[in-house]
């Protein structure tokens, strides 16, 4: 296993919707492994190829720390097929270091997707899982989180993580 390079914004990996994956083999599943590897040192709670630099639809997401109840989930190929309620949280982004924000999203999910043994799997859940879910299904879409906030927010984070930028150079 190998702890994986996150790319920051505003690498265009970030930007492209991801190609759905086809083939789960042994690459796919070593890319798993150094993804669950690269979010546990992070340390983050999701990971989606495409901040890795891997543009295929695969997430990592982890929120046992927060709720023991819930076990690593690795999604193949996700979709959401239906969202209910609304629920407002501070998120992050391994790939927007040092930022957070109040994003809005759907409190209750079900969703679809391929598990690691290739296994169709549908996911009902809600709280913090649906809200990792979501925010890693964006990835997926080339969406990020600050794309959900408003235009005035958006452009704040954006300017701060620039200037922040030229001056780590």
């Amino acid at each position: 296993m190998a702890i994986l390079d996150i790319k920051k914004y505003p690498a265009r990996v970030l930007k492209h919707k991801a190609a759905h994956v086809a083939v789960i083999d042994d690459e796919l599943q070593q890319l798993i492994d150094d993804m669950i590897e690269t979010m546990y040192a992070a340390p983050g709670v999701g990971l989606a190829a495409p901040q890795v630099g891997i543009s295929k639809r695969l997430a990592v997401i982890d929120i046992s720390a927060r709720e023991e109840s819930v076990p690593l989930l690795v999604l193949i190929n996700p979709v959401i097929l239906k969202q209910e309620g609304e629920i407002e949280f501070e998120e992050g982004c391994l790939s927007v270091p040092d930022y957070t924000a109040k994003v809005k999203r759907a409190e209750n999910l079900v969703l679809t997707a391929i598990d690691r043994s290739g296994n169709q799997v549908e996911i009902e859940t809600g709280g913090l899982l649906s809200i990792a879910v979501q925010h890693e299904i964006d990835h997926l879409d080339g969406i990020l989180f600050i794309d959900r906030l408003s235009p005035i927010k958006r452009e704040f984070i954006k300017k701060k993580f620039k200037k922040k930028q030229k001056t780590a150079v």
